[in-house]
């Protein structure tokens, strides 16, 4: 009888033990579980704000890319204007030549045809 009972409180031990390790197990599971997703949002938000920082950088290179662009346009057109200009007032020069000349030649035609 003694044997029994010692045999019977070994088997309770046993299912003890091994309820223990179940919900140990599952209780370890659980805190895997939740360290996972903690790690994916940990990794989720780092990954925003690398991507917000790669954004913020691409937008103010892009600016400044554009700011570059802008002086060197203006400069271009400022150089083109000047060079317009110079031979705008070389071109007036030379009509102005052309009909001081052409109005002397047509002056002293008519003054031969008067006399």
């Amino acid at each position: 009888m003694e044997l029994i009972k010692k045999i019977k409180d070994t088997e309770a031990k046993a299912q003890q033990i091994i309820e223990n390790a179940k919900a140990d197990a599952a209780s370890q599971a659980e805190k895997e579980r939740e360290n996972r997703q903690s790690t994916l949002k940990k990794a989720e938000q780092e990954r925003k704000k690398i991507i917000e920082s790669a954004t913020e950088e691409a937008q103010q290179q892009a600016l400044d890319e554009i700011k570059i662009l802008k002086e060197k346009a203006e400069k271009n057109r400022q150089q083109l204007h000047n060079k317009a200009q110079s031979k705008m007032a070389h071109a007036v020069t030379k009509v102005m030549d052309y009909l001081g000349s052409h109005s002397a030649k047509e002056s002293q035609n008519d003054s031969h045809l008067r006399g």
